[in-house]
């Protein structure tokens, strides 16, 4: 196995919540549009605007996502969070930041008992953030 990647699912804000993502942790990103797939010519016009597969690449991380939700529509929940192991505490810092921004800081950084800076925040399109920086 090379790598497992996240993969998340929007309703319809793929496009915003991707370009979001990519502000606050770099790298390189890459969307298909719906409309651009070989089924455009069957689905309706507003399904064309949806985002189908979108890519961010970084340094030492991938993050997909979509807009194309199953029939029995999205919902959020607490099952998935996504971890980013930061190379400094400033980073960590930095990160935290940007990505609580719009939504909901739940743990700020702090010495947990695994000698680590940890911190966890759910970011403005509810997906669950956890930061480690462990020296």
């Amino acid at each position: 196995m090379k790598a497992i990647h996240a993969y998340l699912t929007f309703n319809g804000n793929c496009r915003t919540a991707m370009k979001f993502y990519q502000k606050c942790l770099g790298g390189e990103l890459l969307l298909q549009l719906a409309g651009e797939s070989p089924l455009s010519d069957i689905m309706p016009a507003k399904m064309k605007k949806l985002i189908v597969h979108s890519v961010l690449n970084g340094k030492n991380f991938c993050l997909t996502g979509t807009d194309m939700a199953t029939d029995d529509r999205l919902q959020k929940g607490n099952a998935v969070a996504l971890l980013i192991n930061c190379s400094s505490e400033r980073e960590l810092k930095t990160v935290y930041k940007k990505l609580s921004a719009g939504g909901k800081q739940t743990q700020p950084a702090e010495r947990t008992y695994w000698g680590a800076l940890f911190a966890t925040l759910t970011d403005k399109y509810g997906n669950h953030w956890l930061l480690n920086y462990k020296k």
